[in-house]
């Protein structure tokens, strides 16, 4: 089947020949006619089937449609939600190539920058709106967007949405849009809670499912080096000295070690950039950007954004450290492999990833093959765990020299300095003798002389 027996316009159809594209994936030949007929669509795929193409497509027809289309300024008819900056510009540049033909007018916005150009757009009139929900909600507040027009409402990586804690925001968003509209739910997985919130959205849908819940494409080549941590850098050092490998995307679970990873390889001469959430927009896109166009050889990120970069002829995926959340191994070697390319995803292993490799194996329901013909295999298969610490006494009547445990004086029994100022007089009876002549100690506080009182 090719897009010309999907029913498409002209101006659709020859965007996508300029695009390249002549054979619809399989979410796509499922999903476009659905939603050219109006249907709400559950759909669960992988990241990289080309479900963006699936929603874009129709709803730009759909717009082009539109008989009903207002005169005078745009309003918003089609509102796309997605959880990051990344994927909010992949999706906007998908609808303006998709639809080059046709006189929509898109608009993408996110956080961390400045709002004023977002805005000058919405008040020149969009038919599109790709927008994060922070920003969303915070326009929204100040009333330069209104979302009360939407016909087409699109909620893309549901599950990403949940996992960044933003499933509050899109019910809030969901709360202003109008009651009659078509709604587009994707997800790559479907847990309850993801099932319950499409529940909620969604009207009678029809569901399209073009691979298992969590799998991973077969066109990816899985393989996993046992190393210990120390050695993982020397590790990538060796295999980065295969000139084959032009671009790749190595993958951390912090911030810091995106950016140490990234040092460490430029130090070696190999060129590097780091992309994650404390760098600014403009730093992260000019990062992708170096990238895609081949000027930067690896990519450091972290799993923010495993669904927000889409490179073309992406062979390989490292796997620097393992995620502790098995769906984001999936997510993060989807960006190879992707439309039906071959892709390489290599994963390092230490002895505390054990357990994380053991949960990623299970969800994808494959065993990794192990390569370990390398100079740096893994030696200590046991974790060890750092002895406990002695606990101190902080009882004073065990101390054999009269001060506090753990602060014996080099004199014996001498003051501590922050007791200059309280000196105490010891009697010549003692107390336990029950002489009447015994007298408790005089006390002088702090300059001023007080007798405790007998009894």
């Amino acid at each position: 089947m090719s897009f010309e027996n999907l029913n498409l316009i002209e101006p659709i159809l020859k965007a996508l020949k300029t695009e390249g594209y002549t054979i619809p994936t399989p979410i796509q030949k499922q999903a476009i006619p659905l939603v050219l007929n109006r249907k709400d669509l559950l759909g669960c795929a992988q990241t990289g089937t080309g479900k963006t193409a699936a929603f874009a497509i129709p709803i730009i027809q759909l717009l082009c449609e539109d008989k009903n289309l207002a005169q005078g300024k745009r309003v918003i008819r089609s509102l796309i939600l997605t959880p990051t900056r990344e994927l909010a510009i992949q999706i906007g540049e998908s609808f303006a190539n998709y639809g080059r033909n046709t006189n929509l007018r898109y608009k993408v916005i996110f956080g961390g920058v400045s709002q004023h150009s977002q805005v000058e757009s919405l008040r020149a009139g969009i038919d599109v709106l790709i927008a994060t929900p922070g920003r969303l909600l915070d326009l929204m507040n100040q009333r330069h967007v209104d979302i009360s027009k939407i016909q087409f409402f699109v909620l893309d990586e549901a599950d990403r949405m949940l996992d960044m804690g933003f499933v509050h925001d899109v019910k809030k968003v969901i709360a202003k849009l109008p009651a009659k509209r078509q709604s587009l739910f994707f997800s790559a997985t479907m847990p309850p809670v993801i099932v319950k919130l499409a529940d909620t959205i969604l009207v009678n849908p029809s569901k399209v499912e073009v691979t298992p819940v969590s799998s991973t494409a077969n066109t990816i080549n899985q393989v996993v080096y046992f190393v210990d941590k120390e050695n993982k850098k020397n590790l990538l050092i060796d295999l980065l000295k295969d000139k084959k490998i032009e671009r790749v995307l190595v993958f951390t679970r912090t911030k810091h070690g995106a950016d140490k990873v990234a040092k460490d390889l430029t130090k070696n001469g190999i060129n590097a950039q780091a992309i994650h959430g404390n760098k600014s927009q403009n730093a992260r896109q000019n990062a992708l950007n170096n990238f895609k166009s081949k000027l930067t050889r690896v990519l450091v990120a972290t799993d923010i954004a495993a669904r927000g970069i889409d490179i073309d002829e992406l062979t390989h995926v490292i796997n620097y450290e393992l995620p502790n959340v098995p769906e984001s191994y999936v997510h993060r070697i989807g960006r190879t492999g992707r439309a039906g390319a071959s892709g390489i995803a290599i994963a390092f292993c230490d002895a505390e990833e054990k357990e994380y490799l053991r949960d990623i194996q299970k969800l994808i329901g494959k065993t990794i093959p192990v390569i370990d013909d390398h100079a740096y295999e893994l030696k200590n298969h046991t974790v060890t765990k750092a002895p406990p610490k002695p606990q101190r006494n902080s009882s004073p009547r065990h101390s054999t020299n009269g001060n506090l445990p753990g602060r014996n004086h080099p004199k014996g029994n001498a003051p501590r300095k922050n007791d200059s100022n309280r000196i105490e007089k010891k009697t010549v009876d003692s107390p336990k003798t029950g002489s009447p002549n015994s007298t408790k100690p005089k006390k002088k506080w702090f300059g001023g002389e007080r007798r405790e009182r007998k009894g």
